[in-house]
């Protein structure tokens, strides 16, 4: 249970955290390859081996999350095809619970998050997250994926907080890392980012499986 009455801030990421990665997992990994292998005239086996370098070189930067450059670099309409599989965005149980509690203890919430604002308006649209936080900002707007150090300096700019009295919630152990070098103090690893694949494991960071292991109470103990 995270130290809840030194805490006054809490950073939430939204894919992965908040929101269950299967959606992306499945757009990036299974939808993607087969449009592209259609547009090309390609078995999807090939494709998937011609788009994973791309994909590869790109990872951990404001690119590898970024839409536009996605329809670009691919030829296909990323925003439209997004829309196709809508249906699989779902919200973690729990997480709608645990956003009423930090709001009733007092805690300002704000969902940190590194997706397109294409794909965030999507995803708010289907869950209206929006309703539960405090205040959203996308990496994009600041210029810097949560994978940067720097990021965080940008974010304290326009979403003030103190980093010994704010919590990081994320299944990015990068993002995670980034923050600790930066002087967050308290960081929480999200285990299950994805519900239809393995856990994801980790020994540097406290961690938690459902939402309910972390939910505070509805006002403090004494």
């Amino acid at each position: 249970m995270p130290d809840w009455n030194n805490i006054s801030s809490v950073l939430l990421d939204m894919d992965g955290t908040l929101l269950d990665l299967k959606f992306d997992s499945h757009f990036w990994q299974e939808y993607v390859p087969e449009r592209y292998a259609f547009s090309r005239g390609l078995d999807i086996p090939t494709a998937k081996q011609l788009l994973a370098p791309t994909f590869k070189k790109h990872e951990g930067t404001l690119n590898w999350y970024c839409l536009d450059f996605w329809s670009q670099e691919l030829e296909l309409d990323i925003v439209e095809m997004k829309k196709d599989v809508a249906h699989l965005i779902a919200i973690k149980t729990g997480a709608l619970e645990f956003l009423k509690r930090l709001r009733q203890r007092g805690k300002r919430c704000t969902l940190v998050t590194n997706a397109h604002p294409h794909s965030l308006a999507l995803k708010l649209e289907h869950t209206r997250l929006d309703n539960h936080l405090d205040h959203i900002i996308s990496a994009h707007e600041l210029g810097l994926p949560k994978e940067d150090p720097g990021f965080w300096a940008e974010l304290q700019s326009v979403e003030p907080f103190t980093p010994h009295q704010t919590l990081l919630v994320d299944d990015n152990l990068n993002a995670l890392r980034s923050a600790q070098q930066f002087g967050i103090k308290h960081l929480l690893a999200a285990c299950y980012p994805d519900s239809k694949r393995e856990r994801q494991h980790t020994d540097e960071f406290a961690y938690f499986h459902e939402f309910d292991e972390i939910t505070p109470a509805s006002f403090p103990t004494s």
